[in-house]
């Protein structure tokens, strides 16, 4: 039985010094732990906002740890220091725009400004890479949004296979697929 590796990364300046508790990253862990039925291992990092750091670590988490997910919490905002698509896509060989659109389009029924949030995935080779928001409530919103289509994908890129918990999470798979 293989186990996935799913990357875990909090981009936070000062989570990263320790003077600001994660909390998007046990978010993540706690939703994805809920949501799959198969056997998955996290690969945590809490890093600081700086481009070339950002990916370092998404092709050290795709290549090396072999992460056939990788999800992100923060710096997806309008702010200087809001890089993780910039750094998402210097990495990645393809974007996944209709992931942002649709993680945009739940978080707007919550609030107003989500219109100013950036989140966007792409594949770097077996890899799919998501960036969510930092807030918790955001990151569960967000992943309920799309991760119907994240086992697929990866089935797609030629991942680690991940099966969902239906009651918290219906993995879709066209029939062609099953």
């Amino acid at each position: 039985m293989t186990i996935a590796r799913i990357g875990i990364v909090t981009i936070s300046d000062r989570a990263s010094r320790g003077e600001y508790e994660d909390k998007g990253g046990p978010a993540i862990f706690e939703w994805i732990d809920k949501a799959l039925a198969s056997a998955w291992e996290p690969v945590a990092r809490v890093i600081p906002d700086e481009r070339a750091l950002i990916e370092s670590t998404l092709i050290e988490l795709a290549g090396t740890e072999g992460c056939c997910l990788i999800v992100t919490t923060g710096s997806t905002g309008p702010a200087p220091r809001d890089i993780a698509p910039e750094a998402t896509g210097a990495v990645c060989e393809k974007m996944l725009p209709g992931f942002g659109e649709s993680m945009r389009a739940v978080s707007l029924d919550a609030v107003p400004t989500a219109i100013l949030s950036r989140q966007t995935a792409g594949i770097r080779g077996k890899s799919l890479i998501i960036n969510l928001p930092g807030k918790p409530a955001a990151i569960a919103q967000c992943l309920a949004a799309v991760f119907p289509a994240v086992p697929y994908c990866i089935d797609l890129i030629g991942g680690d296979a991940l099966e969902t918990n239906p009651a918290v999470c219906k993995a879709f798979r066209p029939a062609s697929a099953q």
